[in-house]
């Protein structure tokens, strides 16, 4: 190891901590050819080479692991990290955490007379690292703030807010990862915190030290009884999945069986072509891929992932494709024992692919004992195609549609387009087209007339193909309520997707968006909560659930449920932004601020978030931070489309009346989907003694 130069004199550090995980656990001769192993990676990459080369380098040695202290920027040990995670994926054998922070650090002497080097800025990144497990590289909240300044790596942040670490401190966490490194899951620690935090009472610090061992005790026995009864509604939840009439199961992303040779795009396509093929069934609620997606990683837990989803049942399993082969193994799992209902290995021409999927999704029918009609067997071994190059065209297709950014969804659409040019005749295709456009619409901020009018073609092509799809339909429903604004439309074509397919989570979420903007709310809340009770972990039926009841103005309950949706994934902008709407509503305006700001970093600077963070401004008292956002939105209107709602809502509440109005009429024209909302939601209530507003309700048909 390079030593030290005693003359080097650092007041800011930027480090990366690494260790390895069960390092100690293993023997002697096994735990030196991890370390070697994991120096010479580290050694290999170029983050390293060129801050060693330039004399901006220190390595702290650890026993199992090493502390980097970087003399240069706050990117220096990020790049690093990068670069050993991407390494790693060849390493199957080495299990590394990573922790990064920037602060103090100055030099020392240490026992055997040799400079080192030490300070908080070590023993911060060390305690950040702590917090991980394989596969992190988390972040302390100061390196995440300096590295959000960069648009390069804003979609790669992600808050996990605060986690007690040594001698009761607590660290601002931020986890950082893509699909390809890092580790996506929240941490155990601070899962095991969350759960603890919930059922623990707040209990004051300043009292007399015969209160404060008293309230101790009882802090003690009140932490016992609520994790009993945690645990006592846990097992609840696992009785009634298991015990409930609906039997429900996931399917789960398929691994590797060569970690080296991953192929997600297979490995997601699996699992979601016998998601789509297992819900053709009645008699079973099968989760959908939005809610299964998170465990994905090749250290998956079917058990635990099975108890999270609240199904009695759990299909994993590994697929390798090789030149012209494809090997695929899958075993079923009963979740309250861990014992295998049914297990098969298949070995066949990859253009056997369809009959490997058709073999696994009769398996399970039998192996859980389902009543099939004779029109569910038949739809169970339907092939939509039969041309396997049109297969994985669509796979990859869905697969960066899943994303569901407007970068990935207008990727994907290329994707489907090509499956479509191999086969004009492959429905699923279609409806994956069609979802792509449709999903552009609200997220990617463009003009409803340059996306919803294609989404409508391609799901009615869908159809004409196979009417017993049921996603086409829910595609329609949506175009029906956001862009026609037929209302009855809308509401037969959800219908008709729930009656296709009643166990389907989004079916009832299309109909639950139609249901609420029209102002039948309690009807859109059944089915809101229907959605969540059939996809408890999907990002964007909680979130649009939680919207619904805001536009309910139930907005106690709407705060709970975006809570929830935020606590599975701190980094879902859509959440932010809803959750913001319904803090307006209780005049909780410095929350509310703080959850747009969120919003417009996690989106990339979606500009709807950014209206409301003006709006909720006025409302708070701060009049010209709504002047100055407003001339942030013209400014950006001249660049690229701004849905004309967002600009008439703040010039609105800013007493511009008649520019409010042009900016509605232009929302008209452009058929802003946002208008679809007007009669129900409350920040347009202060507009509703206009003419000029009923005028326009009643021209949408909602008055």
């Amino acid at each position: 190891m390079a030593e030290p130069k005693s003359d080097l004199r650092l007041e800011i550090a930027h480090v990366l901590f690494i260790d390895i995980i069960g390092y100690s656990k293993r023997l002697i001769d096994e735990q030196h050819e991890l370390l070697q192993d994991l120096n010479q990676i580290v050694r290999n990459t170029e983050a390293f080479r060129s801050a060693e080369t330039s004399g901006k380098l220190i390595r702290v040695p650890t026993g199992d692991g090493m502390a980097l202290v970087f003399s240069t920027t706050p990117e220096a040990p990020v790049h690093c990290a990068l670069e050993i995670s991407k390494a790693l994926r060849s390493h199957s054998e080495l299990h590394v955490r990573m922790g990064i922070h920037s602060g103090p650090v100055s030099g020392v002497m240490d026992v055997n007379d040799r400079s080192n080097i030490a300070g908080a800025g070590i023993n911060v990144a060390q305690r950040v690292m702590d917090c991980g497990d394989a596969g992190h590289i988390l972040l302390s909240k100061r390196v995440a703030e300096d590295l959000e300044q960069y648009r390069q790596w804003r979609p790669y942040l992600y808050e996990l807010g605060e986690c007690e670490v040594k001698h009761g401190a607590r660290v601002s966490l931020v986890n950082l990862y893509s699909d390809e490194v890092g580790n996506s899951a929240i941490p155990e620690k601070l899962k095991k915190e969350r759960e603890t935090a919930a059922t623990a009472p707040y209990v004051p610090t300043n009292r007399r030290k015969l209160v404060f061992l008293t309230g101790a005790i009882l802090v003690t026995i009140a932490l016992v009884i609520g994790f009993w009864a945690f645990s006592h509604r846990q097992s609840q939840k696992m009785a009634n999945a298991l015990t409930s009439p609906e039997r429900r199961i996931a399917v789960l992303p398929f691994k590797p069986l060569v970690p080296e040779n991953r192929d997600q795009v297979l490995e997601m396509g699996m699992a979601d072509s016998l998601i789509a093929k297992l819900s053709n069934i009645r008699e079973i609620v099968v989760r959908s891929l939005n809610s299964v997606r998170k465990y994905s990683g090749l250290d998956q837990d079917p058990l635990a992932a099975g108890r999270e989803l609240e199904v009695s049942s759990v299909l994993e399993g590994n697929v390798q494709k090789s030149s012209d082969r494809i090997r695929v193994s899958a075993r079923l799992i009963n979740v309250a024992d861990g014992s295998s209902l049914w297990a098969n290995t298949f070995d066949e021409k990859f253009t056997d692919v369809f009959a490997v999927q058709d073999a696994i999704s009769q398996k399970v029918a039998n192996a859980l004992a389902l009543r099939l009609s004779g029109e569910e067997n038949k739809r169970l071994t339907r092939r939509y195609t039969e041309n396997v190059e049109a297969y994985q065209l669509y796979l990859t297709g869905r697969y960066h549609w899943n994303k569901l950014t407007p970068p990935e969804i207008t990727k994907s659409i290329g994707f489907f387009k090509k499956a479509i040019d191999l086969d004009p005749t492959y429905a699923l295709a279609y409806f994956g087209l069609a979802d792509a456009y449709r999903s552009l619409a609200p997220t990617s901020e463009v003009p409803s007339k340059d996306t919803l009018p294609q989404a409508q073609a391609a799901a009615t092509k869908a159809l004409e193909l196979d009417e017993t799809l049921a996603e086409p339909h829910a595609t329609l429903a949506f175009i029906h309520t956001w862009y026609d604004w037929d209302w009855s439309a809308a509401e037969r074509e959800a219908k008709r997707a729930i009656e296709l397919n009643p166990n389907w989570s989004f079916g009832h979420i299309a109909y639950a968006q139609m249901l609420s903007v029209t102002g039948r709310s309690q009807e859109a809340i059944a089915e809101g909560a229907r959605a969540v009770e059939l996809d408890p972990l999907s990002l964007i039926i909680n979130a649009l659930n939680g919207y619904h009841l805001h536009l309910a103005r139930r907005d106690d309950e709407a705060i709970a449920r975006l809570k929830k949706t935020l606590e599975l994934d701190s980094g879902f902008w859509i959440a932010h932004q809803f959750l913001g709407m319904a803090y307006i509503e209780k005049k909780m305006y410095p929350e509310a601020i703080a959850e747009f700001n969120q919003a417009v970093k996690l989106s990339g600077g979606n500009s709807e978030p950014l209206a409301l963070n003006g709006y909720a401004s006025v409302l708070s008292g701060d009049t010209a931070k709504g002047r100055t956002v407003l001339q942030e939105l013209k400014s950006l209107e001249s660049q690229r489309y701004v849905p004309p709602s967002n600009l008439a809502l703040l010039s609105y509440v800013l007493g511009e009346k008649d520019e409010a109005f042009s900016w509605l009429e232009k929302a008209y024209q452009d058929r802003d989907i946002r208008l679809c909302r007007l009669k129900v939601d409350a920040k347009w209530d202060s507009m509703r003694s206009e003419p000029r507003f009923v005028e326009i309700l009643k021209r949408i048909g909602l008055q």
